[in-house]
């Protein structure tokens, strides 16, 4: 098994990896009509199925663009509590061919056990899967320390909204960025928002990256599952340039999740932890430039 993908690795804008809208395997030409009944030519985003196993066990196939299926394999199982970031690994195999991912640990899960009883009974793990999440969930403590002063927002969102990528090129997907104070580090797309999460955390067990000063952006809504699995993943601020769901705000404020959303241009909300929002800029009454970049990539 184990075909490499390529890494993404950015040369010009100081992100470790960020998205590469010029790998064709990622999106397709597609010939259609527009509004006037004149022929257009479209990029569109791909998906394919990856069907990840945990040793010999199987345990989900998922919709995916296709890149870094290591990360994303690794991810899944660290967010959604099958392995810890710190478990000892001895191999991720990847078979681009057949889609299938294959992630090798030392010893035998406790996740395996469990994996057998429930197939054994319903044919179906994801009711196990979830209450070990959520019981992970409420013993996880977030850095009190952690900051975000509002300079560094409006830094990172320019940034990130002029970076290259398969939304800008395609549309139709999600980003997920792991940040450092006002720089971006590892910038993941994929057509699902929790694809591109699990890959972030993927990058981070692999490079052993510590959570607890790092800022996680994403393009999508602030859902539960979104809070969740910024939560497990220990990095206390989470940022969107969407809007709430009240469970998702329900959820930050009581694992102590610092929660912005609206994050547009100079303007934002932050509907829990506010105590780690450090105001060091002002906003003007006027609308600035990246403002009206990201009312343009709403509407579409």
């Amino acid at each position: 098994m184990s075909k490499e993908h390529p890494s993404g690795t950015s040369q010009n804008t100081g992100l470790i990896i960020q998205p590469d809208p010029g790998d064709d395997r990622l999106s397709a030409a597609v010939s259609g009509i527009d509004h006037d009944g004149k022929p257009v030519d479209l990029r569109v985003v791909t998906e394919r199925p990856l069907t990840l196993f945990l040793n010999r066990q199987e345990i989900v196939t998922m919709m995916t663009i296709g890149d870094h299926p290591d990360l994303l394999a690794l991810g899944y199982l660290i967010n959604q509590n099958m392995l810890n970031p710190d478990d000892p690994v001895s191999g991720v195999d990847y078979d681009d061919d057949l889609g299938v991912v294959v992630v090798r640990t030392e010893a035998e899960t406790q996740f395996e056990e469990k994996m057998k009883k429930k197939v054994r009974t319903s044919g179906c793990a994801q009711g196990t899967i979830f209450g070990d999440v959520i019981d992970a969930f409420d013993d996880v403590t977030l850095a009190d320390n952690a900051r975000l002063k509002t300079s560094w927002l409006q830094a990172l969102t320019k940034q990130i909204n002029t970076t290259p990528s398969l939304y800008l090129e395609a549309g139709a997907i999600h980003g997920c960025v792991l940040c450092q104070r006002d720089k971006p580090l590892v910038y993941m797309e994929d057509v699902g928002r929790h694809n591109a999460v699990d890959k972030i955390a993927g990058w981070m067990a692999v490079n052993k990256a510590r959570p607890d000063d790092k800022i996680f952006y994403t393009t999508g809504r602030l859902t539960s599952e979104m809070v969740i699995k910024t939560v497990m993943m220990g990095i206390p601020i989470l940022v969107s340039r969407s809007g709430f769901t009240a469970w998702g705000v329900e959820l930050a404020r009581k694992a102590g999740l610092t929660l912005i959303g609206r994050a547009r241009g100079k303007r934002f909300i932050v509907l829990a932890g506010a105590e780690r929002v450090e105001f060091d800029t002002a906003v003007s009454s006027g609308e600035d430039e990246d403002e009206r970049h990201n009312r343009k990539g709403a509407q579409r």
